[in-house]
């Protein structure tokens, strides 16, 4: 009788999650069309006035920022693009391509901050052992002014975002570490199947996951009183009355770097691009399952290297 029970109840709590889960696809199209026919409600913060319009609007940003609610809107735009692509293989291609090309635009573009970096480290060594100066001006007419040891911890700066906004576009060119124990030794379609739950259940709920606690960990630092990743709309809402702008400006050093906010608005941005990629990945290693190994690599725009430059796509132990 106790087994029964137990099954009774486990079988009873799958179908009250998969009931949830529908109910929240179907309430995902109200909350979109809500949400684009009163923008208002939640973006009249941008023009800032210090109204309790405003207030509200910035505290419906950060709610809905990492709420169920945005959750099942993305995911069901992420569903209907994947119903549309078991129709027209070429609509999903032509969404993989254009996914895939943001990820390698921001990528290549962002990957220019290693040479800014360079070039401002040898900066910074000239202007300190060759012409002793403590600070260094830079600009026309209103030049900017920071001490040497502002522009020396900047460097993490651009570090920080080699590694966020290069991320996807490394994974698409192959260039993550892999370690390989069963994968190359499989055929092509369960290679894609692999891919296929990979991204499903690994890349899109890590992710989810970490974007939770990331956007409220970004806004903490923006404004207060500080919002919490277990406050509910109406907390938020009552917070609201006394909300104000308190961006986080504290660097290590008393002349040091003082933008650290800008790593936490990092730490969503990579997120969102994850998030983004794992969707290109799962079309893609779904239309090179449905088409076939001669599919394989179609349309994947990777950068032309040298002989003996090629990246390591993996390590096999």
């Amino acid at each position: 009788m106790e087994a029964e029970a137990a099954t009774g109840s486990f079988f009873g709590a799958i179908g009250g999650f998969l009931v949830w889960v529908v109910e929240n696809i179907a309430l995902a199209f109200w909350n979109l069309g809500y949400a684009l026919s009163h923008p208002m409600a939640w973006l009249d913060w941008l023009s800032w006035e210090n109204t309790t319009e405003d207030k509200e609007a910035v505290m419906r940003f950060v709610y809905y920022g990492a709420s169920v609610e945005f959750f099942f809107v993305v995911f069901t735009f992420f569903l209907a693009i994947f119903l549309a692509g078991l129709y027209s293989n070429r609509f999903l291609w032509g969404t993989v391509r254009v996914l895939e090309g943001l990820a390698n635009t921001v990528g290549r573009f962002f990957a220019w901050a290693g040479l800014i970096m360079v070039l401002q480290q040898v900066m910074i060594v000239f202007m300190q052992r060759i012409f002793a100066r403590p600070d260094i001006s830079i600009g026309f007419g209103i030049p900017v002014q920071f001490d040497v040891s502002w522009f020396a911890e900047e460097l993490k700066l651009y570090n920080a975002m080699v590694v966020a906004l290069c991320l996807t576009y490394t994974f698409v060119q192959g260039g993550h570490v892999r370690v390989d124990l069963v994968y190359s030794a499989v055929s092509h379609r369960v290679k894609r199947m692999i891919d296929m739950f990979g991204s499903l259940f690994f890349m899109i709920p890590v992710a989810t996951l970490i974007w939770m606690y990331a956007w409220f960990f970004m806004w903490r630092h923006l404004i207060v009183p500080k919002p919490s990743a277990s406050d509910g709309l109406d907390r938020l809402l009552l917070k609201a009355r006394a909300v104000r702008w308190n961006i986080e400006t504290i660097g290590f050093s008393p002349n040091g770097f003082n933008a650290y906010f800008l790593f936490k608005i990092l730490v969503s941005v990579m997120l969102a691009l994850i998030f983004i990629q794992a969707w290109a990945f799962f079309y893609r290693s779904f239309l090179e399952w449905k088409e076939g190994e001669e599919s394989a690599g179609k349309y994947l725009d990777q950068d032309q290297l040298e002989a003996g430059e090629e990246p390591y796509d993996h390590a096999e132990f």
